[in-house]
């Protein structure tokens, strides 16, 4: 390894270099591609594994384990014998050397550079409100989530075996978009369908979930008849939504609606996101153009301004169609990736060719969101085109995120998961790891009805001391 760092660094080097940093959907679908190309690719990423982000709200509410959405990066790309994988984290870019410094300290060099490091979440200036209120982008953000989720459960049911009485089991979801609709659905299918059977001394079925979306309407990005047919699906499922509801603080226990109080359990957020701080590295150290949400701005070959041997890719580029930015989702993703790789190819063989080459266009073939069990909705651009919705809808997006999952063994895994969640209604996932202190709930007991002398009596002679 030293060696070949000493190699780069020299200069001395058979083949184009090409760095990539990030393995999402965007890195992965450009090292797929430059694989099979006469380059020599180093893959970075801090974590080993590539999550397949869509399902991760399954993940936070005990459908699937981690490893049915995760996928070694290294076992993704073992087959293309030119890409090395590097586990560490970029701390500076340099592009006037082309050198890239890692958080181990070395320095590697490149001819081309591919940055798809994705976006994280946004709290609008008010970073405190993480604690209380985790947001979903990785798989440790899922099992927080789903630690806080069930914990709240197990705690309502010690305390009413304890005292006769528990705090309301309302949880409040943050975000009307698909991150947000997808966590209130499941919550509610857990505690209608899934849980009903396993606590003695409460009735999960009168948890009651809430989510409060800033805007008019929940799922912004949909047609207006998809719209409207999600807010009903979520009704099924005994879900309130709230439009126009602007959170003015987030606490342990309640968030604040303007001057309303609304008691929670358990506080998830879905609000907004912003690209990854490499961004606003760049335009501290590079002066790239960044836009409000810190995603840097690329032309039609996704590249900065002035920097042709640059790509940004996925959630951190901002990239405009048709006079509107391409969302920041997989789909997208990948075909951004897809397309760095193939520049690249067309610039390292035939730079007359890469002249040529026709700008990025996105190829929408459209968007999807589950809401709960046999509820979804699906905006359909290709093959065909149409607006779904319910059960079809559900099955669709069901086939689809199979298929793209990375890995056979993670299709049959999640496949089986499937299968037995959705026909025998029980999930068997539902493990409670780290601490069991749940914030706000001690505030939120305080205000629940006086313990029951009786009940008390009872419990102790069950064996519990009350």
């Amino acid at each position: 390894m030293a060696s070949a760092i000493a190699e780069r660094l020299s200069g001395k080097r058979p083949r184009p270099r090409v760095i990539i940093i990030g393995a999402g959907f965007a890195g992965l679908g450009a090292a797929k591609r430059l694989g099979k190309l006469e380059v020599d690719v180093t893959l970075l990423d801090r974590k080993n594994h590539h999550t397949f982000q869509p399902l991760l709200y399954q993940v936070a509410l005990a459908v699937l384990s981690p490893g049915d959405i995760a996928q070694p990066i290294r076992s993704v790309v073992r087959n293309y014998t030119n890409t090395e994988v590097v586990m560490d984290e970029v701390l500076g870019i340099d592009t006037t050397t082309r050198r890239v410094q890692l958080k181990s300290g070395v320095e590697m060099v490149y001819d081309y550079l591919i940055l798809a490091t994705g976006s994280t979440h946004s709290y609008f200036g008010k970073p405190e409100w993480a604690k209380i209120a985790p947001g979903l982008k990785t798989i440790e953000d899922a099992t927080e989530i789903r630690r806080r989720v069930l914990l709240a459960f197990e705690l309502a049911e010690r305390q009413m075996l304890e005292t006769g009485s528990h705090p309301p089991l309302q949880f409040v979801v943050i975000g009307g978009g698909p991150t947000g609709v997808e966590l209130a659905g499941a919550i509610s299918d857990i505690a209608r369908l899934y849980m009903t059977r396993d606590f003695r001394h409460i009735d999960t079925k009168t948890a009651e979930v809430l989510i409060l979306e800033g805007s008019p309407n929940v799922l912004a990005a949909y047609p207006q008849d998809l719209r409207e047919s999600a807010v009903r699906q979520l009704n099924d499922l005994r879900v309130k939504v709230r439009t126009g509801a602007h959170v003015t603080d987030v606490q342990p226990g309640y968030v604040m609606v303007g001057e309303e109080r609304i008691e929670s359990c358990c506080t998830l957020w879905a609000a907004g996101v912003q690209a990854s701080p490499l961004g606003k590295l760049l335009a501290q150290t590079q002066g790239v153009e960044l836009d409000r949400r810190g995603c840097v701005i690329v032309n039609d070959h996704l590249n900065p301004k002035n920097l042709p041997e640059v790509f940004v890719c996925g959630d951190l580029a901002h990239f405009e169609q048709d006079g509107k930015q391409v969302p920041g989702v997989a789909q997208p993703a990948m075909q951004m990736g897809d397309y760095a790789g193939r520049r690249i190819g067309l610039l390292v063989e035939d730079s007359d060719k890469a002249a040529r080459m026709k700008p990025f266009r996105y190829f929408d073939k459209g968007d999807m969101a589950t809401i709960g069990r046999k509820a979804a909705i699906a905006r359909v651009s290709w093959p065909f085109k149409a607006n779904l919705s319910g059960f079809i809808a559900w099955m669709m997006w069901m086939f689809v995120h199979i298929y793209f999952l990375i890995g056979f063994r993670n299709r049959l895994s999640v496949f089986r998961s499937w299968a037995f969640t959705y026909i025998k209604l029980q999930d068997g996932v539902r493990l409670i790891v780290g601490s069991q202190d749940l914030p706000g709930w001690e505030t939120l007991a305080a205000t629940s009805p006086a313990p029951d002398v009786e009940t008390n009596v009872m419990a102790a002679a069950d064996g519990v001391k009350a």
